[in-house]
């Protein structure tokens, strides 16, 4: 620095332009010519325009870039990829709104179940299928924004839809756990929405390589929707769609849906254009 006239010596601002001096010696750089107009209109004489216009580039990129939201950073957090998390954290039934709703729904369900035996069925029932309407929803064209992005993503969409289905399942069994704790005096009724609720995924997706997906889950909920409100008629035993045969034959159609799924997995390439 040049004490007599205060501004800085032409040698130091080209330095300072090439990027050639210390942390030090750029800061007291830095700290002068943002106040001396001499010395800023001399500092550009030095500043290569490409290294100018990609310093720029740089800027407006850091900028520019989306910020994670709550799902992809707390997958980033619990240590999956970074592509794989903006892929998952862009799922439509892994958004705030989506599992806010499956949150209230839970908590009318639960309300009911406080109500009597049929309010407890209505929660069964809610709980079973939440997971299936989750799954349908990832991969629905008139729901999901990114559904065109995400037929182009650098994976196999058999990984895709396989990664989305556990991180919809997941996200929604942890709110259904919460939602089985607050319900009236606990028993393994509790449970028992369970079972059920995999069986009916794993059903809708094993047939899902037969017909459009969209079909598939419809039929599969219809059928479960039809047996639960001819179960709950019933004045003697209204939750009887969850007793202990419901979930043998429900261990059975989980065993079923997934050696479906492995044995015609080529189906499900290209699932989600379908």
């Amino acid at each position: 620095m040049s004490t007599a006239s205060w501004h800085v010596e032409g040698s130091r601002l080209a330095a300072y332009a090439r990027g050639d001096v210390d942390d030090a010696e750029a800061f007291s750089v830095e700290a002068h010519i943002v106040g001396c107009p001499s010395c800023q209109d001399q500092v550009t004489t030095f500043i290569d325009p490409e290294r100018l216009e990609a310093s720029w580039l740089e800027v407006i990129d850091t900028l520019d870039a989306p910020q994670p939201g709550f799902v992809e950073g707390l997958l980033i957090r619990l240590g999956v990829a970074p592509h794989v998390a903006r892929l998952l954290g862009v799922t439509p039934s892994l958004t705030a709104s989506w599992l806010g709703a499956v949150a209230i729904a839970l908590a009318v369900a639960v309300a009911g179940a406080h109500q009597g035996e049929r309010g407890l069925a209505l929660f069964l029932c809610i709980a079973a299928l939440a997971p299936v309407a989750g799954v349908a929803a990832a991969f629905a064209r008139g729901i999901d924004p990114t559904h065109e992005l995400s037929l182009a993503a650098p994976m196999s969409s058999v990984r895709l839809l396989l990664l989305r289905t556990v991180a919809v399942v997941g996200a929604t069994l942890a709110l259904t756990v919460i939602g089985a704790v607050a319900l009236p005096g606990l028993s393994w009724t509790a449970a028992a929405w369970l079972l059920p609720a995999l069986g009916l995924t794993l059903a809708s997706l094993s047939l899902s390589t037969y017909i459009a997906h969209t079909t598939a889950f419809a039929a599969v909920s219809g059928v479960w929707l039809a047996a639960t409100v001819a179960s709950a008629a019933r004045p003697e035993d209204a939750v009887a769609m969850f007793d202990g045969m419901v979930q043998v034959v429900s261990l059975a159609v989980i065993a079923g849906g997934a050696a479906v799924l492995i044995r015609r997995r080529e189906s499900l390439d290209g699932w989600s254009a379908r």
